[in-house]
């Protein structure tokens, strides 16, 4: 049942929707903004440009794309789940190649409980955007929960060389440091 809703909400936008707006990660300002996320001289800097990079992310390459990810975002934040799952399926069905629906069904995983599918969703993430230090470190917040020290410090370093400036996730990276302190990272 839940298939046939996702296939008839697709349908519904490629009559209605199909109209390109073309950014995503393959928007070649990212490049110029990622070298100025790294070098910036501080946290409010480091967000104004991190903000940008999001506003990119955030551009799906169709208008039913991005009615999808704007409803699933808002399902998602009123914690309707089933809600955004539907949406973000139809998403990355339509749009495989947009990076940040696999990564706001990662979240939703995350979210749901479902810390298999979340990684699974992030690695696909991170497939079509190696940068996207956000699901770094929602993958780096995933094996902590598991209590999967190692692993979870890797990607939350991995994370923080892209981003440096991301601070709770600097500190939690210490944190985990510390609790390990013997074991090699």
């Amino acid at each position: 049942m839940k298939n046939m809703h996702v296939r008839a909400v697709i349908a519904l936008l490629f009559m209605t929707l199909a109209v390109p707006a073309m950014a995503d990660q393959t928007d070649p300002q990212l490049d110029v903004l990622f070298e100025k996320l790294k070098t910036a001289p501080d946290y409010e800097a480091a967000q104004e440009i991190e903000r940008y990079i999001w506003r990119i992310w955030s551009t799906t390459n169709t208008v039913g794309g991005g009615v999808l990810l704007r409803q699933g975002v808002e399902y998602m934040n009123n914690g309707e789940h089933d809600k955004a799952l539907v949406n973000f399926d139809a998403l990355v069905e339509i749009e495989p190649e947009f990076a940040e629906g696999w990564n706001k069904r990662a979240t939703l995983h995350y979210l749901m409980g479902n810390f298999n599918s979340s990684v699974a969703d992030i690695q696909k993430t991170l497939t079509l955007e190696e940068r996207h230090f956000g699901a770094l470190s929602g993958l780096g917040l995933i094996y902590d929960a598991l209590d999967q020290k190692e692993a979870a410090v890797k990607a939350l370093r991995a994370a923080l060389e892209i981003n440096p400036k991301m601070e709770a996730i600097r500190r939690r990276t210490d944190e985990l440091i510390e609790e390990t302190e013997g074991i090699p990272l």
